[in-house]
């Protein structure tokens, strides 16, 4: 597909990368589906995904962090023969869901943190390649779905990974070290990024919602862990709560209208009463304000 029109882009670019799979490659053995995305399967060394209207844009942010040496992305190979997505497979421990208690533990919760600055600073340079524009033919995660917001979207910092779930962080010899599912990369705050992993990580829920296997976690001290090893300034430690506090209503809205375009995955976490965890999340963030925010300050 051209990037311009009239102009081919190159033959290694994203959008003409074409897979050729090798005669021993092996059997297809399905990976644990996610929340959304269904039909994932590895082949060997590769995880095949199925073609999305992000893929292209999520390509050329992994060719970037390729190029500056980050080592925790996969690599985008191109496209198979059957149209999807291709990538390196990145070996390693990947929490489950709900995830095991193993993964609460505390020096795992810094290196999260650690994991997330070195990717911000690995991913600094490409608005300058780029703009934060997605490649022609492609959109953000985010933009998949229109939606109507009472509030503009605050300005991004740069791109970024932003759903570092538990389940998308791969841990090798009890530390964070890379990531998978890309799919909703795209530019976002520093600030935002920090917060959402928090959200995941800490957890920042209503304690009746947070998983068994995590049950009588000191929420304020493991968001200091957190924030610790990110390195978060004093700004943002002192306006980090409060901003998860004005996310609330517009995750809200983002869930229910992927839930009502898409259908899917997101129409099955809606019925199963996402959109309440959000409110609910909301109200323990108010409750808890203060101690969340004095244990950061």
């Amino acid at each position: 597909m051209p990037e311009t029109s009239g102009v081919s882009p190159p033959t290694d670019h994203p959008a003409v990368r074409r897979y050729v799979a090798p005669p021993d490659e092996g059997p297809e053995v399905e990976l644990p589906r996610g929340d959304v995305t269904e039909g994932v399967v590895r082949v060997g060394d590769t995880v095949r995904r199925p073609h999305q209207p992000q893929s292209l844009a999520v390509a050329t942010y992994l060719d970037h962090l390729e190029r500056v040496g980050f080592a925790g992305a996969p690599r985008y190979l191109g496209r198979d023969a059957a149209g999807r997505d291709v990538l390196t497979f990145l070996p390693g421990d990947v929490p489950g869901d709900p995830a095991e208690a193993w993964a609460a533990d505390e020096d795992l919760l810094v290196s999260v943190g650690e994991l997330l600055r070195r990717l911000h600073e690995a991913s600094a340079g490409f608005l300058a390649e780029t703009g934060f524009a997605a490649p022609t033919g492609s959109v953000w995660g985010r933009d998949v779905v229109p939606v109507s917001l009472p509030v503009p979207d605050p300005v991004p910092e740069l791109v970024s990974h932003c759903d570092l779930t538990p389940q998308n962080v791969v841990v090798r010899d009890g530390r964070a070290w890379g990531l998978v599912d890309f799919d909703l990369a795209g530019p976002c705050p520093r600030l935002l990024d920090v917060y959402g992993t928090a959200m995941h990580w800490v957890p920042l829920r209503d304690p009746g919602d947070v998983w068994d296997s995590w049950r009588g976690l000191d929420p304020a001290r493991r968001l200091r862990l957190l924030v610790d090893g990110y390195g978060l300034d004093a700004a943002g430690r002192a306006g980090i709560v409060d901003l998860g506090i004005q996310r609330c209503e517009l995750t809200w809205l983002r869930m229910k209208a992927r839930a009502e375009q898409l259908g899917g995955g997101w129409a099955r976490m809606w019925d199963e009463g996402v959109g309440d965890k959000i409110r609910r999340r909301e109200v323990w963030l108010r409750e808890n304000r203060d101690e969340l925010t004095a244990a950061l300050t």
